[in-house]
């Protein structure tokens, strides 16, 4: 089963992970603009058409009815392919990236 995972949110954002069984699936970036919801899906290439839109539909039902606004004004755009990696400026150790996150 599916489950999203918050990293991070601002007045006007939100990013989330999606896991399947605690295996990255792939990330959710979703941007509040007024009355318009403006995001952006990323997922591995093993998913089908319908399984994507399967999804969306989940990512609409479970995280943005909170919002109260309709899916006429939720525009996705997704990208399909594989993760190769997270890139920062700065380094962390272990330790300091679990003080982050706290």
């Amino acid at each position: 089963m599916l489950r999203f995972e918050r990293e991070c949110r601002t007045p006007y954002s939100e990013c989330y992970t999606i896991l399947d069984e605690d295996q990255p699936q792939g990330r959710f970036d979703v941007h509040y603009a007024g009355n318009m919801i403006h995001a952006t899906l990323c997922v591995s290439e093993r998913y089908t058409q319908e399984e994507i839109q399967d999804l969306i539909e989940d990512l609409d039902d479970e995280l943005l009815d909170a919002v109260g606004l309709t899916r006429e004004d939720f525009i996705v755009h997704v990208h399909q392919g594989r993760e190769i990696g997270v890139f920062s400026n700065s380094e962390f150790s272990e330790d300091e990236q679990s003080q982050a996150e706290n």
